[in-house]
């Protein structure tokens, strides 16, 4: 399978095209990369393409959060300015630098 460039980089924050959650990003597949099984158990009439970058998130719900992975063809910037709430985020990002989060270890300018 060819690759495609990722439309979303580590620390971005995005929002689920159809389902009300957001999240961070915090890593990329270029292709899908769960099981089979995970696939599969996608419905049909929704089960998006293998051959597109794949988001790990950092998700968040208004009951919970979670770690999500969702396909680049359902995901969209999330323009809500909020912070994202999930407990893992202090421990990979040190904190927001211009509407993105900073990795831990990143060198800042």
């Amino acid at each position: 399978m060819p690759f495609r460039m990722a439309k979303y980089g580590i620390g971005d924050i995005v929002r689920h095209r159809f389902y009300p959650f957001r999240g961070v990003v915090f890593d990329v597949d270029p292709v899908f990369a769960n099981t089979e099984e995970w696939w599969l158990s996608i419905p049909e009439d929704v089960r998006p393409a293998k051959d597109q970058p794949y988001y790990h998130l950092l998700a968040e719900n208004a009951e919970t959060t979670y770690e999500a992975y969702v396909s680049e063809q359902n995901l969209l910037p999330d323009e809500s300015g909020e912070p994202v709430s999930h407990p893992d985020v202090s421990s990979i990002f040190s904190g927001l630098k211009d509407g993105k989060y900073v990795l831990v270890n990143a060198q800042t300018n």
